[in-house]
């Protein structure tokens, strides 16, 4: 009785440690939609995704350079007002042109290392 209660104990503190590495994957991913949703918004009122320079932050402040941001909308295009980090306190990385599509926007993880799986697996609006 007590062994069978010991490994019930385990499996149940194994589901349960995963939890929060899935929990900040999900945050990643909600994350990574978010701006994605609103680099569209950005592009429809500028014609153009900002470029890898002008980065996120264009999200949030009227972006200078090139490409030009003439429609720019007043308040930004997120909700927050600021960029948010990743789940592991990191900025999310942005690329125009992206590696795999017109943009890319991601994180790598919790490793912060290209790669990985589980918590450790990268982030982004071209991984499904």
């Amino acid at each position: 009785m007590v062994a069978i209660l010991a490994i019930l104990a385990t499996v149940v503190t194994l589901n349960i440690a995963d939890a929060p590495g899935q929990a900040r994957q999900t945050r990643a991913k909600q994350d990574v939609q978010t701006m994605v949703n609103a680099l569209n918004l950005y592009k429809l009122d500028n014609f153009v995704f900002p470029s890898t320079e002008q980065g996120l932050d264009a999200l949030v402040l009227r972006p200078g350079g090139q490409p030009e941001a003439p429609n720019w909308k007043n308040g930004g295009y997120l909700q927050s007002k600021a960029v948010p980090k990743d789940p592991w306190g990191r900025p999310y990385l942005y690329l125009n042109p992206g590696r795999r599509g017109d943009i890319d926007v991601y994180t790598l993880g919790a490793d912060g290392r290209p790669g990985g799986e589980g918590e450790s697996a990268d982030v982004g609006n071209w991984v499904d």
